[in-house]
């Protein structure tokens, strides 16, 4: 089946639950309220492509390119992100939620995630340096092996990073937020 390219389309509300979008290079399109939960993304190409309310909840996106992609207001449960193409990749999250998806070993540095929940959201041996984190729940995220430097936390929530097993170079906290790297040693902060 021969590969098509698809440029400034927009795509509202399309059900890709059951038939695949057909596969080729999207440039420039928007995708509008669309279903791909448990769903067949792998093998795509998009190109400064937005994503605006869309369910792609488990959905496959092995060996796909996202370059300068934006995921706004999006379910986006249980997403494998290490299986996508390495290769330009270019992510930006506005109030998805990212909850239980893995960001396992991956290279995103200045990726910004704004006003996302992140339950469960595994970032080991992530490089996420200058990463910015405005208004995000961290709540039973992992950070294990995980280079900080110098991320913004400042208005994050409810995270649980170790110094000690995270680079943490210059990494932005508020006050308020400092409770978030002493959890391990369970005291009382008052």
């Amino acid at each position: 089946m021969a590969e098509t390219f698809w440029n400034d389309q927009e795509f509202t509300k399309q059900d890709y639950t059951q038939q695949k979008l057909p596969k080729g290079d999207y440039e420039n399109c928007r995708f509008v309220d669309c279903l791909f939960s448990e769903g067949y993304l792998d093998n795509q190409n998009f190109i400064d492509c937005t994503f605006v309310g869309c369910d792609l909840t488990n959905a496959n996106i092995a060996h796909t390119t996202f370059n300068e992609v934006t995921f706004t207001d999006c379910k986006m449960v249980g997403l494998q992100f290490e299986t996508c193409n390495p290769l330009l990749l270019s992510l930006h999250f506005i109030g998805c939620n990212l909850s239980v998806a893995s960001f396992h070993g991956m290279d995103l540095p200045r990726t910004l995630f704004e006003d996302c929940k992140m339950h469960q959201t595994d970032f080991t041996e992530t490089q996420l340096k200058e990463g910015k984190f405005p208004n995000c729940d961290f709540e039973n995220a992992i950070f294990d092996q995980t280079n900080l430097e110098r991320a913004d936390f400042t208005s994050a929530l409810n995270f649980n990073i170790d110094p000690s097993i995270n680079h943490l170079k210059k990494t932005r906290f508020s006050k308020e937020g400092l409770i978030g790297l002493l959890k391990k040693y369970d005291i009382v902060v008052t």
